[in-house]
């Protein structure tokens, strides 16, 4: 059975749990899912240097487990921002996305897409990923509401409501043809509010689990050479282990 290992990279296990349960429910019971929580860090990924920390808190999370024994077949960094996704990418030698990935891949389909996330500092954030992941031309525009995700998945019905509209507003702002919901703390919520868009809605944890069965599915693992090359000093020991 090929096994998906996603990473958490904020220290909330309250969003791991929600990333297991969508994850696992979108993959479907071919695959072994194991969720991973950064073990330092920001409750929630919100800001430049919150986004820095997660970073390194990535890398550390994948070299917990590799010392555990995990081998997965493909990683998911589970963050809306997918901090750590190029360094990883570059020495972990199995394919690795995150949710702002996929979710630019599975809107840009449709056309040109826009943003609706929790979290003001996030906009320029985004915009620059999508520059770095080639998907700039794509993206018609970003629209965050004040409340953060944290503070929006601590309120679902108020969530549902206010993103909603923030969705419709995008919409007819940017003249979107797909809108992505953008957040691990919001996922499923989007099932609600989709029907009341005129224009297709991306669930970003949806999405990054839809990448991950496609992957896993035709890209069958192969021997890799993966390895970082790097000398760590003054680090965890399983990052230090790493080749």
């Amino acid at each position: 059975m090929p096994t998906l290992l996603v990473i958490n990279p904020n220290t909330s296990t309250s969003v791991s749990a929600l990333l297991q349960q969508h994850v696992s429910a979108a993959v479907g019971g071919g695959v072994d899912v194991h969720t991973l929580t950064a073990r330092f860090g920001a409750p929630y990924i919100a800001s430049e240097a919150s986004y820095a920390l997660a970073q390194h808190a990535v890398l550390d999370a994948w070299a917990v487990a590799r010392a555990q024994g995990l081998s997965p077949d493909a990683v998911l960094v589970g963050c809306f921002g997918d901090p750590g996704l190029f360094a990883l990418r570059e020495g972990a030698g199995v394919p690795v996305s995150g949710l702002a990935e996929a979710s630019f891949l599975a809107a840009a389909r449709h056309g040109r897409y826009a943003i609706v996330t929790g979290g003001e500092r996030w906009k320029p954030m985004l915009e620059r990923l999508a520059h770095a992941l080639g998907q700039g031309s794509a993206l018609a525009g970003v629209h965050t509401v004040a409340p953060s995700g944290a503070q929006l998945a601590a309120d679902p019905a108020g969530a549902r409501l206010l993103l909603a509209q923030a969705c419709r507003e995008a919409v007819e702002r940017f003249g979107a043809d797909a809108v992505i919901l953008g957040g691990a703390g919001l996922a499923g919520m989007g099932a609600d509010i989709a029907p009341q868009l005129q224009v297709p809605l991306i669930d970003s944890v949806d999405a990054g689990a839809r990448w991950a069965r496609s992957t896993m599915a035709h890209s069958p693992r192969t021997a890799s050479s993966a390895g970082f090359g790097v000398p760590w000093q003054n680090v965890s020991w399983e990052l230090s282990a790493l080749p």
